[in-house]
């Protein structure tokens, strides 16, 4: 029986600039980065969550070829990928705080039907959805 997800896996075209984006601006940590030959496995999370693992997979990736890794860097770049949602208990306050480190955001947060919510891009232009869940 499957226990829990612990890895999930954004792509960036740059490993460094989105750890530092990661580290730096959204105040994640590295879990791990090693390189295995000319790969490098690097990952990063929100400290609050230790079993969870994201991981910051160049483009190209060594699972696609060199066609398929150019379509999905300029998907990847042109925004036009979700990644998922990221919780916070106050969703003015952190928009405030990640929008003064250089965050950009689509709008400010708007109430919605489950919590107040404010969409985020990453320097590599992947969509987050950032939600403060209604108490």
């Amino acid at each position: 029986m499957i226990q829990s997800l612990s890895h999930t896996t954004i792509y960036v075209p740059d490993q460094e600039a989105a750890r530092a984006f990661y580290v730096d601006k959204l105040g994640f940590e590295v879990r791990a980065d090693m390189t295995m030959g000319e790969f490098r496995w690097l990952t990063v999370a929100p400290k609050a969550q230790p079993g969870l693992q994201i991981i910051l997979m160049p483009l190209p990736s060594p699972m696609m070829d060199s066609a398929t890794a150019s379509a999905f860097r300029a998907l990847v770049e042109q925004g036009a990928i979700g990644c998922g949602v990221l919780e916070t208990d106050d969703c003015q306050r952190t928009y405030d705080e990640l929008s003064r480190n250089g965050v950009v955001f689509k709008g400010p947060p708007v109430q919605r039907p489950y919590g107040l919510e404010a969409v985020l891009k990453d320097n590599s232009g992947n969509w987050f959805s950032l939600v403060q869940r209604p108490c």
